[in-house]
């Protein structure tokens, strides 16, 4: 049974925590360790959807914040087990957690938390709950100050008091959002279908890592509460007679999914080389089964990192042997197959590769991103007007249906670059500026074009003579990136 909806006590209104989102994720976008592994993130996005749709069914995700927020995920290149989340419906998942969880439901455990700290406003809560203790540590200054008159001693007695004060009830709000989070989240997450088992299962992961750097420090001393006390709390949420723990082990595409976490956050020479040795000798063959793929892939890939193409390609074929029985498994090693060609440089097998998937209809499974994007880099190495052609064509329908996809659209400016379309290429590129919120450096680009489309010859442009589609395009989204610019300013 649904309780009615009481507030949520926040000052600040949807889109003013958006805007601040968007500043905060602006900078994300920049960072180095961003990364958007278009693999992993599919997979992320298979968990991530069916929770956002379970907490709109469930009255915690109100249309307006539906309609206001981002709700977009971003991976960050990060060894450490975390995630978070930013004002205005962003997450940030770090690769490290994405290499410890041991199935789908963990995974789901940890996003349907951050997804609740969202849906109940606790970020915009907690900058409320701060605006409101203000007036109580100025007023405790000023006693201090007048007391110091007295005794000095008393004085900064009053002042510190104040500020512990302060800063306990903030601790004790902050673990009270934990707990709310807690709760949320675990009926998100079974709603959506996943096993309640992996909330708890995942708690222990997070005790396990937490005992490095532990500050040891007391209950009412911690932002979070007591990792043993979370673990209690979601076993007794459990229904009667359940495991206390996930026994089910992770599937292959999981445990492959895993090692590529772990390949892409350990970028250094000595790690690839450590997890490339893993797959040699006869240790690995003893492992499970999920465990021995992930074994293969990681080497492949970290073989192919190293620039050893061989070995490489002798990881792919024991792991293709194995995967085989495994639709999806065998998805993932094709689309690796793929990746290890292109960065080989052998366009031909790459493309053999992609005809093989057509095949074997390949294409027909959900979320095709990353093999999109695969044979858009294929066209780009190819140089063929035929698959540059396609690739084109597939990438603007993909855009249409998907704007803020930033890599999807520097793809397209490639591709049309390729195509000697130089106008659609300059537009593409500032889209993807836009949807990584740098409004500046969009409009450089559009302002660009325009400047192109009154000096250049149409020919040379790529385009037709009596093409003004794409001029009243640009011109229209010229004017919207400046608004937002303006916006962005006065957010400043």
């Amino acid at each position: 049974m649904q309780l009615p909806t009481l507030g949520d006590g926040s000052e600040m209104s949807s889109s003013a925590e958006r805007r601040l989102g968007d500043r905060i994720a602006r900078e994300i976008y920049r960072d180095p360790d961003y990364i958007d592994d278009p693999v992993l993130l599919d997979y992320v996005q298979e968990i991530w959807q069916p929770l956002l749709a379970a907490a709109r069914a469930r009255g915690d995700l109100s249309a307006e914040l539906h309609e206001r927020f981002a709700w977009e995920i971003m991976l960050a290149r990060d060894r450490t087990v975390n995630a978070f989340a930013l004002p205005g419906g962003y997450l940030g998942v770090h690769l490290g957690l994405i290499a410890v969880v041991g199935s789908r439901d963990e995974l789901a455990s940890v996003l349907g938390h951050e997804l609740s700290h969202v849906t109940q406003r606790h970020i915009s809560r907690v900058m409320a709950k701060q605006s409101q203790q203000t007036p109580w540590l100025i007023g405790a200054m000023i006693l201090g100050a007048l007391a110091a008159n007295k005794s000095a001693d008393a004085g900064n007695a009053l002042i510190v008091g104040g500020q512990a004060v302060a800063a306990q009830n903030q601790l004790n709000f902050s673990r009270d959002m934990e707990r709310e989070a807690d709760r949320v989240g675990f009926g998100v997450m079974t709603q959506a279908g996943f096993e309640a088992q992996g909330f708890v299962s995942m708690f222990d992961k997070l005790q396990q890592a937490s005992r490095l750097n532990d500050s040891g420090a007391y209950p009412y001393l911690r932002s979070h509460p007591l990792t043993t006390e979370r673990i209690a709390d979601m076993q007794a949420r459990l229904p009667l007679g359940a495991p206390l723990a996930g026994s089910a082990g992770p599937t292959m595409e999981h445990a492959m999914l895993t090692a590529r976490a772990r390949v892409l956050s350990n970028p250094g020479v000595d790690a690839l080389r450590g997890i490339a040795a893993e797959a040699q000798g006869t240790a690995w063959a003893a492992l499970p089964t999920p465990r021995r793929a992930a074994v293969l892939y990681g080497a492949a890939l970290a073989a192919s990192r190293l620039r050893e193409f061989r070995e490489a390609q002798d990881y792919l074929g024991r792991l293709s042997g194995l995967a085989r029985s495994d639709a999806r498994a065998a998805r993932l090693t094709r689309w690796l197959g793929i990746e290890i060609a292109l960065a080989q440089g052998d366009v031909r097998r790459a493309a053999g590769l992609l005809d093989d998937a057509d095949r074997a209809g390949a294409r027909q499974l959900p979320q095709q991103r990353p093999e999109l994007f695969l044979r858009a880099q294929l066209a780009g190495q190819a140089l063929a007007s035929a698959g540059a052609r396609q690739a084109a064509e597939e990438l603007q329908v993909w855009v249409l249906a998907h704007p803020r996809d930033a890599q999807a659209w520097q793809l397209l400016s490639s591709v049309c670059a390729v195509q000697r379309q130089t106008l659609r290429a300059i537009r593409a590129d500032a889209e993807s500026q836009a949807a990584r919120l740098d409004y500046a450096a969009a409009l450089d680009r559009y302002r660009a074009a325009q400047e192109l489309m009154r000096k250049g010859d149409a020919a040379d442009l790529g385009i037709a003579a009596l093409d003004h589609i794409e001029s009243s395009i640009i011109d229209t989204r010229r004017r919207q990136v400046e608004l937002l610019l303006k916006e962005q300013s006065l957010d400043r």
